[in-house]
């Protein structure tokens, strides 16, 4: 996506940009905020996410800052809600994990959802994630190389 686009996003600016309706929502606010703010150059900020039929932009989605010394890198995603429930959630979530794995030091990808998300905890437990840990209203899922 780039630093500089992160900003302009964040500041409003959606020249150029196609997007669907509720994109982008304030999830993807405050994830465009901590690259605009903390990315070292545009390899560290996040992926647009589109439509291949369309060319709009759909939702969004990166890690957080790549994997810790432990080889676990946490990712983060989202649609705009008029995406939602027609399974490119699920397609989103298996290409996001395998984009992680398959990058060097990267052996363990997880992710942070709301307990009452089903959606999306279905999604990931379809992309073989496993509940790691439960820390109400949070779940934390894991899956290995």
């Amino acid at each position: 996506m780039g630093v500089e686009r992160a900003r302009r996003i964040v500041a409003g600016d959606l020249d150029g940009l196609a997007a669907v309706p509720g994109w982008p929502h304030a999830d993807t606010l405050d994830g465009l905020r901590m690259d605009a703010e903390h990315a070292a150059d545009d390899r560290a900020t996040g992926f647009l996410v589109l439509l291949v039929e369309t060319g709009e932009i759909i939702g969004d989605a990166g890690w957080k800052g790549g994997p810790d010394a432990s080889g676990t890198a946490e990712i983060g995603y989202g649609l705009a809600a008029s995406v939602r429930g027609i399974g490119l959630g699920g397609e989103l979530v298996g290409l996001l994990a395998r984009w992680a794995l398959d990058q060097p030091g990267c052996t363990r990808v997880e992710a942070e959802v709301l307990d009452d998300n089903l959606p999306s905890r279905r999604a990931l437990e379809r992309h073989g994630f496993t509940v790691a840990r439960c820390e109400r209203p949070r779940v934390w899922y894991t899956r290995a190389r």
